[in-house]
């Protein structure tokens, strides 16, 4: 193939983006396949993810081998090698400020999404391009899909959204309007500062050139000057203002077909965004895929790769492969066991569904389909402790894939209180089963909660998944009791025989296996009053507080 490297990408600014261009060695014009990010398009996977590149490695010794040589391997995005000889042109841009473009750093801003456009339509225009522009990448690069797209490029033909959020405010910064602060603050100088354009102190070396991803070093004052300070930024918009909604696209804008990959163990940040960017998108032809496995593998496994060909091969070269009789939902139906089985359905979520209410009895800590008569409350105190609820143990396999409501009557001794709710597996030995997460072990499900944002917008909210508005603090009045209702994140599970579901709620983060990478502790975001909070949840008549399951008939 031709590798043309560091090709510039004029922007109607004046500012100049730098991308990677490979295409086929035969003349001619092709379909082109692009990604725009901040992680640095010649930085090798293996020298910036060293430990995630030896998790894939061991799943899948052949990345870079059997039909590459894994040169052009790089984080979250396809490998040219194995897409150029199918006839499309690949395109891997650094984003503003970011590797060898230079300019001012604002991630997932306004101007970022508008360069994107741009590159787009200046790949059409190109001599080896048939004018259609597909777009595929995980995570940013996802991210990024979403909000370009509703911006309507004409030449954009299709994208591929790979566990991505969608919802800037709600997928990824603030969950229930707490803030989440551990990744942010370990990501903007891990992945991001350190492919700033300019920087000197940047490890990242181009095994092309033997020189720094980032290009001539810049004066210190300089590269300060050329960066948002984006962690500083999210925990200073806590409802979800301007700032927050110009990064959140408007997904009934979306009229591209799309096939969008969500992870049942991305809660947090890749799970969320993927299922509501492909019900609330406008697209006539739009798929969802829901998987399993760590945040990156799926994206790079032969079967995957398959998938994402045989949509591109549809769209943007017309392939007759009957790409278009597919079923729009294929999901991942997960076993305890960690394995899955893959069931194509036709909407999401499912008709089939029974919506299951089970309500919470605090008097013996149990979740039953009766409503007890009696009031009954019971209490934790904000990250010290936590109440539990349990079905008694399955006596018939059962399966739940779909959205999870809970609704609570609560009260706070304070003014403010967090609510972090937990769904668990547990064994006929009740050993607590976990899953393979995207980035660590996680429970079944999680849901979030700062109850001061229990508004919901009505129009928005649906009967299994409400939809908080965060525009607004509603301050508890200490000791009154609020009815709430909290979305707890889709999942999919069998339960055996002899299995039972375990509903934990607390005041703090849930986690698996310590420290956990997507917490909410920031002192700012969680003073005092919030960590000292004495919450109680009230149950039976007249609080018929309950957990709403997506029961799937046998």
């Amino acid at each position: 193939m031709i590798f043309e490297k560091n090709t510039p990408i004029p922007i109607s600014d004046g500012n100049i983006l730098r991308c990677n261009v490979f295409r086929p060695e035969k003349d001619g014009q092709y379909p082109v396949i692009m990604a725009m990010g901040a992680y640095g398009k010649d930085i090798h996977f293996e020298d910036g993810y060293n430990a995630q590149w030896n998790v894939l490695k061991n799943i899948y010794p052949e990345i870079d081998q059997a039909g590459s040589s894994g040169r052009f391997l790089r984080w979250e995005v396809i490998d040219p090698e194995r897409w150029v000889p199918d006839g499309f042109v690949v395109i891997q841009i650094d984003s503003r400020g970011t590797g060898m473009s230079p300019g001012y750093i604002d991630p997932f801003g306004p101007v970022e999404t508008r360069d994107y456009y741009e590159a787009i339509e200046w790949a059409a225009m190109q001599s080896w391009s048939t004018g259609k522009v597909g777009l595929i990448g995980v995570s940013y690069l996802a991210m990024k899909q979403w909000q370009v797209a509703a911006l309507k490029p004409p030449h954009l033909a299709a994208i591929v959204p790979w566990e991505g959020a969608s919802d800037f405010y709600r997928d990824s910064g603030r969950h229930g309007g707490i803030f989440s602060n551990s990744f942010t603050y370990a990501w903007w100088p891990r992945q991001v500062l350190s492919n700033q354009h300019g920087s000197g102190s940047s490890h990242h070396i181009d095994r092309d050139t033997g020189q720094r991803t980032t290009g001539p070093a810049l004066q210190e004052e300089l590269l300060v000057g050329n960066r948002t300070d984006h962690p500083h930024d999210r925990l200073n918009h806590p409802l979800d203002d301007a700032w927050n909604q110009e990064r959140s696209p408007l997904l009934e804008q979306i009229e591209v077909p799309l096939l969008s990959a969500a992870n049942w163990g991305g809660a947090g940040m890749h799970l969320r965004g993927n299922i509501e960017g492909f019900v609330n998108a406008a697209s006539s032809d739009k798929w969802l895929f829901a998987h399993i496995g760590t945040h990156y593998e799926s994206f790079y496994l032969p079967n995957y790769v398959a998938i994402q060909k045989r949509f591109f091969h549809y769209f943007l070269k017309g392939t007759d492969n009957g790409w278009g009789q597919e079923p729009k939902v294929q999901l991942a139906i997960r076993n305890v066991d960690g394995t899955a089985s893959i069931r194509k359905e036709h909407e999401w979520p499912l008709a089939r569904t029974q919506w299951q209410p089970l309500f919470l009895n605090a008097q013996n800590s149990s979740l039953s389909s009766q409503l007890i008569t009696t009031s009954e409350y019971t209490e934790f105190e904000s990250n010290k402790n936590s109440v539990n609820f349990s079905t008694p143990v399955f006596a018939e396999e059962t399966e739940f894939t779909g959205p999870v409501l809970l609704k609570l009557w609560i009260s706070s001794s304070e003014t403010d209180i967090d609510l972090f709710a937990v769904l668990r597996v547990f064994d006929p030995s009740n050993t607590e089963v976990s899953f393979t997460g995207a980035h660590e072990k996680v429970p079944l499900a999680q849901g979030w909660l700062r109850a001061s944002h229990r508004k919901l917008d009505i129009k928005k909210s649906l009967p299994y998944r409400p939809y908080h508005s965060h525009d607004e603090r509603q301050a508890l009045i200490p000791h009154e009791i609020y009815p709430v209702e909290i979305e707890i994140w889709p999942t999919s599970i069998v339960f055996p025989v002899g299995y039972k579901l375990v509903l934990t709620i607390q005041g703090n983060d849930f986690v698996v296996t310590e420290p956990g990478r997507l917490l909410h502790n920031h002192p700012q975001d969680r003073d005092d009053r919030l960590l000292k909070a004495q919450c109680k949840i009230y149950t039976g008549s007249p609080y018929p507080s309950q957990l709403i399951l997506p029961m799937i008939p046998r």
